[in-house]
């Protein structure tokens, strides 16, 4: 009977963990209180509580590279109904597994996309348990042998299934704004102010689906998946096939990031 159960009523987050210090944990935690909120829901936890879960969760001394996944949802109501008792207690689940490593193939030859219509509700803000459109577009992906499918709304790119997406054009990274059509994402956010610190040029602004397709690079980026670059997308090589240039930099910078967090000097 619990409603993340019934009714998909409930938030989430996923926090990278490298050799036992959290990547962006601040900005998770601070995510999943702006979920919590935008769904009138209570945090049950401090967070300094949360912080404790998940340290132990990822063991002492910690395993390899892992991801901590956390689920907050209305709880157990006593009958099924849309409208929730207030004095229902909200359900905590937490759970850690393996960061699998990026494969070797990828630096040099990318990663495959489709396009789908965003077929979603209008609060993609909200990080909700609700991914059933995730989960069908990602399907599409699978069978057509691409890795994510982005999504596009009036003739205008949001954001992967399970990613953020940038280009690049003409030396120039852009990004679409953050707003109620699309996740903040915490990885999103990292390479912006990596790019910001290194003097790389970026823009927020939407992308029309049709300068994506002539872009001269196209990135993924997931806290797990951290960033990638995409050479084919719908069939038709993006720029010449390979992965680019601004990627190979903006790699080699956050890979230096998430080598300083797994040393704990961030």
């Amino acid at each position: 009977m619990d409603r993340g159960f019934l009714f998909g009523d409930g938030v989430y987050e996923v926090v990278p963990s490298y050799g036992g210090h959290f990547l962006g944990l601040e900005p998770h935690l601070d995510r999943l209180d702006s979920s919590l909120d935008a769904i009138r829901l209570r945090n049950p936890l401090s967070r300094e509580s949360w912080r404790s879960v998940m340290r132990r969760l990822i063991g002492a001394p910690p395993a390899p590279d892992q991801s901590v996944y956390l689920q907050v949802t209305r709880g157990v109501a006593p009958v099924r109904d849309h409208l929730c008792p207030e004095d229902v207690e909200p359900t905590v689940f937490a759970v850690a597994n393996p960061i699998k490593p990026r494969r070797p193939e990828i630096a040099t030859q990318g990663v495959t996309c489709i396009t789908r219509p965003d077929i979603r509700w209008l609060r993609g803000e909200i990080k909700s348990i609700s991914l059933l459109a995730a989960v069908m577009m990602r399907r599409e992906a699978e069978d057509e042998g691409a890795l994510e499918a982005i999504m596009v709304r009036d003739g205008m790119v949001t954001e992967g299934a399970v990613s953020n997406v940038f280009m690049v054009h003409r030396g120039r990274l852009i990004t679409p704004p953050t707003g109620h059509l699309l996740l903040t994402g915490v990885t999103r956010q990292l390479a912006l102010a990596l790019a910001r610190e290194h003097d790389l040029e970026f823009l927020e602004t939407q992308i029309p689906i049709d300068d994506l397709r002539e872009a001269d690079e196209i990135w993924l980026s997931s806290s797990t998946r951290e960033v990638l670059p995409v050479t084919r997308l719908d069939g038709q090589p993006v720029g010449n096939g390979r992965p680019g240039p601004m990627w190979q930099r903006m790699d080699a910078l956050y890979q230096q990031y998430k080598e300083e967090v797994r040393l704990g000097r961030i």
